[in-house]
């Protein structure tokens, strides 16, 4: 009997910026070696699309970040989402897309942060950006130009990594999308 596939999208975070230069050809063989299939990177931020037949997304996060850390030599940060999870994540995004901003998804390794970030969203500037909370995500969208001296860039810029261990990284919409 055949053993169903199941399709995950892994986000690595900080790929390819801050001095952690990963290729993407390297990536994808770290992520075979694990045993997984239809393994594909997507654009160069540390995107990875496969499928496995494990259904243990945390067994799965532990054993990318192990392998990642162990092969590429820096302590690997990976979100591990399930692609169906991913679509309904996309299909939530609240605001409407518009010319000139960006459309973000932040994705926090501990959900609880998202209502500590979603808590401030009465004390932003709507002319410059806005951010609902979801399932485990913070929604976010800022006026090009804004993102990083706007109050959520610097806020999620100083808490790629925090004292407690949680983490966050994030992707814009036309990335998402290119992951369903």
């Amino acid at each position: 009997m055949a053993r169903t596939a199941h399709r995950y999208a892994a986000l690595l975070r900080g790929v390819n910026v801050g001095g952690i230069r990963i290729k993407m050809a390297e990536l994808k063989a770290c992520v075979e070696a694990l045993g997984h299939t239809n393994v594909k990177t997507v654009l160069a931020s540390g995107n990875v699309l496969f499928e496995s037949p494990s259904t243990d997304v945390e067994g799965l996060t532990a054993a990318l970040e192990k392998a990642m850390s162990d092969r590429f030599g820096y302590a690997a940060r990976v979100l591990v989402v399930p692609v169906d999870r991913l679509t309904a994540i996309i299909d939530a995004y609240p605001f409407p897309e518009r010319d000139d901003w960006h459309a973000y998804v932040v994705f926090y390794s501990d959900p609880a942060q998202v209502d500590v970030v979603a808590a401030i969203a009465g004390e932003l500037d709507p002319q410059q950006e806005q951010i609902a909370a979801g399932e485990s995500v913070l929604y976010w969208q800022v006026r090009k130009g804004d993102t990083l001296d706007s109050v959520i860039g610097k806020r999620t810029g100083s808490k790629k990594k925090s004292n407690s261990g949680w983490f966050l990284t994030n992707r814009n919409l036309n990335t998402l999308r290119k992951l369903q």
